[in-house]
């Protein structure tokens, strides 16, 4: 297994968040999800969602979770998560934003270790509902807008190969700016 570890960079300032449970979840995440494959989770804003999004997607709008499966290696991808979405969601569905944030980073990791509701006949709607059982998370994405909302693991890593080789950039970090984000603690 790699010496890494699952890691979050916040590109948002808030005092709403508890920076040290998230992180705590998302090495949870990585040892219980992930089967120990570390991931990284880049919590940033509506702008730089839309960027990603556009950039690699070819899709001009803001979305609450991408996910960014890795080429090869041990490091699992990753995946960028709206703060303005979790902050709106949560308000509507009555929960912390914290608790937002680990729906949102839980179905991004499903997608990263390969599950694609758009395509599987409702398995990952099932496992993801079972998980957020086990890690006592609100209702998932799945259950509150319906499968096909989302795009699939395969489509995004095929999306992120073709964005790569026009752009130079070897992630959605890079893109953004960042070191690999893989190793920051």
């Amino acid at each position: 297994m790699a010496s890494e570890r699952s890691s979050i960079l916040f590109r948002i300032r808030s005092r709403a968040l508890r920076r040290r449970e998230l992180l705590e979840f998302a090495r949870r995440l990585e040892a219980d999800v992930a089967g120990g494959r570390p991931f990284c989770c880049l919590l940033t804003g509506d702008d730089e969602i839309r960027r990603l999004n556009r950039q690699f997607r070819k899709k001009d709008d803001s979305t609450d979770v991408l996910s960014f499966p890795a080429v090869a290696g041990d490091h699992l991808g990753e995946v960028a998560i709206s703060f303005d979405r979790a902050r709106e969601q949560a308000a509507g569905f009555g929960h912390s934003i914290d608790d937002e944030v680990r729906v949102l980073m839980l179905h991004g990791v499903l997608h990263l270790v390969g599950l694609d509701h758009e395509r599987d006949g409702g398995e990952m709607r099932r496992v993801e509902r079972r998980w957020r059982r086990r890690l006592d998370l609100p209702a998932g994405l799945l259950e509150r807008c319906g499968a096909g909302s989302q795009p699939s693991a395969a489509s995004q890593a095929a999306q992120l190969h073709k964005a790569e080789k026009r752009s130079g950039a070897a992630s959605p970090a890079q893109a953004a700016g960042l070191p690999h984000i893989g190793v920051q603690k």
